[in-house]
């Protein structure tokens, strides 16, 4: 299954209020692993930024002064997401942000399926902290280069963290060595081989046997063909 971990960067927290997405960043997965596949735009929001969004995030009005138009992106973001399956933390902020850019640009609303990992981690970990650093903190998912808020960086901890979520990446099922073992021998283990066992039937485990298959009407192994 192709799914998208996605992230966004915006210039507040309400697009209800006239606020804008200024970074998205996604992470392509097939069955849960990361294809490599990456997308990434920042973007100019066209008003000023505030400052408190500008200390969780770090985007400057002058390093986005000249950045595209969430208008000149959409059509690449689109073509990136697709039909998949988003991952996304905390997805009604992110989702409510992308569908408004979408409507200020005359576009349908995304209609994807999606995960929200804050409601998988509430699930898992009920009366837990369920933010991003508190769940790699409990996965142990490293997470010292996140000294400022970042869309691509976000959905690459977010893969990470969904993945553990998800019960982890299982590649083998410890059979491993016994396999390789059995191929170098061209289909022969190549331990020390066990002297079969005999089993001896006493008379009266015999006599019993023969009484019980003579209680079974018109056995198969009696017919002629």
């Amino acid at each position: 299954m192709r799914e998208v971990v996605l992230d966004t960067e915006t210039t507040g927290l309400d697009p209800l209020a006239g606020h804008r997405v200024v970074e998205v960043g996604c992470i392509e997965l097939f069955n849960t692993v990361a294809t490599g596949k990456t997308f990434q735009v920042y973007l100019n929001p066209e008003m000023p930024m505030p400052t408190g969004a500008m200390d969780v995030h770090g985007l400057t009005d002058e390093f986005l002064a000249d950045k595209p138009l969430f208008a000149d992106s959409v059509e690449a973001l689109l073509e990136f997401i697709g039909d998949a399956q988003l991952v996304i933390h905390n997805a009604q902020f992110d989702l409510g942000f992308l569908n408004a850019e979408l409507e200020r640009v005359g576009r349908a609303r995304l209609t994807n399926p999606y995960i929200d990992t804050v409601s998988m981690a509430r699930r898992k970990f009920p009366g837990q902290r369920a933010s991003l650093d508190a769940l790699c903190d409990r996965f142990g998912v490293d997470n010292s280069s996140r000294t400022k808020h970042g869309a691509l960086l976000d959905a690459e901890l977010l893969a990470e963290v969904y993945l553990k979520l998800s019960g982890g990446r299982q590649r083998v099922l410890g059979l491993a060595a016994e396999v390789s073992a059995i191929v170098a021998g061209n289909g022969t283990a190549t331990g020390p081989v066990r002297v079969a066992r005999v089993f001896a039937v006493n008379p009266a485990e015999l006599a019993a046997h023969v009484a019980f298959l003579s209680q079974i009407d018109n056995p198969l192994w009696l017919k002629v063909d």
